[in-house]
C-alpha cells in the first residue's frame, strides 16, 4: 500500500472514530439538557404543583421529586445496562433517548395542581420516573461506547466528551434559562413559560433519537461471547471488587458535582440572596469553563495515569469543600461567588473529567455496560440525587453547614479509594478486548 492511501485509510478511521464519539456523546447532551431543565425551572413552577406560601417547603417537595427521579436510575441502570450488553450499545443508547423523550413531553404538557389537584405532582412523579430510568441507563451505555471506540493512548481525552457534554446539557439548560429572564417576565415564567424547556427538551430528544439509530456497533461489543451476553447476573458476579470500586469511588465526586452546579443555583438565591438571573448567570459562565477543562483532564490522565487525577480531587476536595462553601455562603457578592465556585470545578475536574474511563476499563466487554452503569446509578441515586434535597433539609433546620461537613466527608471516603485501587489505564480491560 502505497504512503497515500496509507494516509487516506488512517484519516477515514480517525474521521469514522470521531464521527461515532460526536454521535454518542451529542445524544448525551440531549439527554442530560432534558433531565436539568427541572432543576433551572424549579423555581418557577415549584408553587404550580405544590401550592403553599413557604417558598422552602415548596422547593423541599419539587427537589424531593427530583430526588426520586435520581433514586429508579438503578432501575433504569440494570435494565438498559442489560439490554445493551446483550442487544448493544446502540440499541440502548436509542431506547434510552426515547424514554427521555416521553417523560420531557409528559411534563410539558403537565397540568397543575390547580387542574388536576393531587393528581398534578403524581404525573410529574411519573415524568421524572421516567427520565430517572432513561438517564440511569445513559450514563453506563454512554461510558461504555465512548470508551470503546477511542484508541488506547487517548482514551482518557476522549472519553472525557461523555462530561463535555454532559455539562453541555447544563450549560443549555442555563442558556435557556437565560434567555426566557430577558423574553418573559417572572409572572410569566410561572404561569405558563417553565413549560416551553420541556417542550424543546422532547423535540431535541427526537433529533437525538435520529443520530443514536445510525451509529455504528463498537467492535467490543462484536467481539463479546454469546455465552457472556446471556448469563450477565453470574458474569457481572465475578466482578465483586470491580462493583464495589465504582460505588465507592463515585459517591463522594457525585456529590461534589450536584452541589457545585445542580444544587447551586438555588443556593445562590436562597442563601447568599443573589437575584435569579445573577444565580443563572453564574451558573452559565462556570459550566461553560468547566466543561473546557474536562478534556484537558481527561489528556492529562493519558499522560500521567488515571489515579494521580482522581487523588487530585480526593486530596483537595476534603481540604477545601468546607472552606469554599462557607466563603459562598458568606459573600453576597457577585464575582467572589463566582470565582468561589469556579474554584471548585477545577478542583472536582479530577473526578469528573475521568470517572467513565476509569469505570469502563474495570470490566469486560459481557458485562462492561451493566458493570459500569448499575453501580454507579447506585451511588448517583443515594449520594449526587438527593444532595439538593439533604442541603435544603440542613437549611430548613437551621443547620446549613452540616451539609458542606457531610459533602467532605463522602469526598474523604472516596479518597480512600483513590488511594488504595490501582491505576486503569494500567491494567485497562478494554485493552484485553
Amino acid at each position: 500500500m502505497s504512503q497515500a492511501a496509507r494516509a487516506k485509510e488512517d484519516f477515514s478511521i480517525v474521521r469514522h472514530r470521531l464521527r461515532s464519539i460526536f454521535g454518542g456523546s451529542i445524544g448525551n447532551l440531549i439527554e442530560w439538557y432534558d433531565f436539568y431543565v427541572y432543576n433551572f425551572f424549579a423555581l418557577y413552577f415549584a408553587k404550580s404543583f405544590f401550592p403553599g406560601a413557604n417558598p422552602t417547603v415548596q422547593l423541599l417537595n419539587t427537589f424531593g421529586i427530583y430526588a426520586l427521579g435520581f433514586l429508579i436510575r438503578p432501575v433504569g441502570g440494570w435494565i438498559l445496562g442489560v439490554y445493551a450488553d446483550r442487544r448493544g450499545r446502540r440499541a440502548a443508547l436509542t431506547l434510552s433517548v426515547t424514554l427521555m423523550c416521553a417523560g420531557s413531553f409528559l411534563i410539558a404538557v403537565a397540568p397543575t395542581y390547580a387542574v388536576l389537584g393531587i393528581g398534578a405532582p403524581v404525573l410529574l412523579l411519573a415524568a421524572r420516573l421516567i427520565q430517572g430510568i432513561s438517564l440511569g441507563g445513559e450514563y453506563g451505555t454512554s461510558a461504555t461506547y465512548l470508551s470503546e471506540v477511542a484508541v488506547s493512548e487517548h482514551r482518557g481525552f476522549y472519553s472525557s466528551f461523555q462530561y463535555v457534554t454532559l455539562i453541555g446539557g447544563q450549560v443549555l439548560g442555563s442558556l435557556t434559562l437565560l434567555t426566557m429572564q430577558q423574553a418573559f417576565a417572572p409572572e410569566e415564567l410561572e404561569a405558563w413559560g417553565w413549560r416551553i424547556p420541556f417542550a424543546i427538551g422532547a423535540a431535541l430528544s427526537v433529533f437525538g433519537l435520529y443520530l443514536r439509530r445510525n451509529l455504528d456497533e463498537t467492535d467490543a461489543f462484536k467481539k463479546a461471547s454469546a455465552e457472556q451476553r446471556g448469563s450477565l447476573i453470574r458474569e457481572l458476579l465475578k466482578h465483586p471488587k470491580q462493583i464495589l470500586l465504582v460505588f465507592g469511588l463515585t459517591m463522594g465526586g457525585t456529590t461534589a458535582f450536584y452541589t457545585y452546579t445542580t444544587y447551586m443555583p438555588t443556593f445562590l438565591v436562597n442563601t447568599v440572596k443573589l437575584t435569579r438571573d445573577q444565580a443563572t448567570q453564574i451558573s452559565f459562565i462556570t459550566l461553560v469553563i468547566y466543561a473546557a477543562l474536562q478534556p484537558a483532564f481527561g489528556a492529562l490522565s493519558d499522560i500521567i495515569g488515571r489515579r494521580p487525577v482522581l487523588m487530585w480531587f480526593g486530596v483537595l476536595g476534603t481540604l477545601c469543600t468546607v472552606p469554599i462553601l462557607t466563603a459562598i455562603g458568606a459573600t453576597h457578592d457577585y464575582m467572589t461567588a463566582l470565582g468561589l465556585i469556579m474554584a471548585a470545578l477545577i478542583i472536582v475536574s479530577g473526578y469528573t473529567s475521568i470517572n467513565a474511563v476509569v469505570k469502563a476499563e474495570l470490566f469486560p466487554a459481557g458485562v462492561r455496560a451493566l458493570g459500569v452503569g448499575l453501580p454507579y446509578a447506585v451511588a448517583a441515586s443515594v449520594f449526587g440525587g438527593t444532595a439538593p434535597y439533604i442541603a435544603l433539609w440542613f437549611k430548613d433546620s437551621g443547620h446549613e453547614s452540616g451539609f458542606y461537613w457531610y459533602v467532605t466527608v463522602l469526598i474523604f471516603l472516596s479518597l480512600l479509594v483513590y488511594t488504595f485501587m490501582g491505576d486503569t489505564k494500567r491494567s485497562s480491560l478494554i485493552d484485553r478486548d
